[in-house]
């Protein structure tokens, strides 16, 4: 674990408000989303994902009291999102979550990813979550890596060409962090 400590809270970062998602962020969000799937190997997902999908999600995660937030801007509509799901459906990984943060491309260094990182730190804390695990493929999400490792994820692991998109082997890292000593 790492002692970096976080930066200065950033709620208000390029104007923008952190709030829980609702059913009219979806369309927002799919969006969002499917354009990395379409350009990009930080998701390997290789077919575009259906509102249905995130409706389902959306449900999912109020079911099970797990955050999804997004970063709305004043007149922008939605311009990122986060949520955490379990890290696997078993019982004894209840307390345990894997970490989602997309930007909009246009909303890129604004300080959104802060905003959404921090604010999803604390609501998974609140929800009662233990660990974060963020799994993310290296040679497209260096800014992701970097935001990570400044709010104290440490490396927990790499997996080797277990993912194949636009002709590629792809590389899976997996960085934790700790909400509690519980």
């Amino acid at each position: 674990m790492s002692d970096a400590t976080p930066p200065e809270p950033a709620g208000a970062a390029a104007g923008a408000r952190i709030r829980p998602a609702r059913t009219e962020d979806l369309a927002a969000i799919r969006d969002i989303y499917n354009h990395f799937v379409r350009t990009s190997t930080v998701t390997f997902d290789e077919e575009e994902t259906a509102l249905a999908v995130w409706e389902h999600k959306l449900e999912l995660l109020a079911e099970t009291g797990l955050p999804f937030l997004v970063a709305e801007g004043a007149d922008a509509g939605v311009l990122g999102f986060a949520y955490a799901q379990h890290w696997r459906a078993k019982s004894a990984y209840r307390f345990s979550a894997e970490d989602t943060i997309y930007l909009s491309p246009d909303a890129a260094g604004r300080g959104l990813g802060t905003a959404l990182m921090e604010a999803l730190l604390d609501a998974c804390a609140a929800a009662g979550l233990r660990e974060i695990i963020a799994v993310i493929e290296p040679t497209a999400a260096a800014a992701s890596i970097a935001l990570h490792r400044r709010y104290g994820f440490g490396d927990a692991g790499r997996l080797r060409n277990v993912g194949v998109k636009f002709g590629r082997s792809l590389d899976v890292l997996f960085l934790q962090k700790s909400l509690s000593s519980g």
